[in-house]
């Protein structure tokens, strides 16, 4: 640092590679974590990013109903994030839909697609219309991207699964995105997740 002072510099004219080491300058500063696995995500990061959201969250998992069973108060996070106009959006997997039944195939788990997404819907249910609160089926035609991509947002940051294989969300890795930019991964997804909300049929 002295020396780039002397030198009247800036560090990364002296050091180029050893700051892009330590600070991220390119499209991965928008990466805040990545965890190998969404179960080892701590559920104090979930829990913050729901109790602090403020104008727009849009939990697009297919299922969405390791939420409410991860969460304490999650039903009660959601009201009153939407009594503070906040708005809130669910969008799910169709329980009936052929995709839903394709990918039950695919796991093979006791706990099936159709049952995590009825968990979800009744939840939704317990929140009753008056609470502001969303939900749509994605659309025939997107469910099967929808079923292998997860996106949960929280205003200007979001967590995203993409589904390995045969393996259920909680065993799939977890991108923890921030917005830093224009057009970047996390307006990518975004552009995405909106594309199939606006495609989505009601619940």
């Amino acid at each position: 640092m002295d020396v780039a002072e002397a030198l009247g510099v800036d560090e990364s004219m002296l050091w180029p590679k050893a700051m892009r080491a330590v600070v991220k300058t390119g499209p991965d500063r928008e990466v805040v974590s990545v965890y190998p696995y969404r179960s080892a995500c701590p559920t104090s990061v979930w829990a913050e990013l729901a109790h602090s959201t403020e104008r727009d969250m849009i939990l697009a998992g297919y299922t969405n109903y390791f939420l409410w069973t991860s969460l304490p108060a999650f039903r009660a996070t959601l009201r009153d994030r939407a009594a503070q106009g906040c708005r809130i959006r669910f969008l799910l997997g169709d329980p009936s839909g052929a995709v839903t039944r394709q990918r039950e195939e695919v796991e093979d788990v006791p706990l099936t697609v159709s049952t995590r997404v009825r968990m979800t819907l009744a939840e939704l249910e317990k929140l009753g219309a008056s609470s502001g609160v969303e939900a749509r089926f994605s659309s025939g035609l997107d469910a099967a991207a929808h079923v292998g991509l997860s996106v949960f947002r929280f205003d200007d940051q979001m967590m995203v699964t993409p589904h390995l294989a045969r393996l259920v969300g909680h065993d799939s890795p977890l991108l923890h995105l921030r917005r830093a930019q224009d057009d970047g991964v996390f307006d990518r997804f975004a552009q995405s997740t909106e594309e199939l909300w606006e495609r989505g049929l009601p619940v």
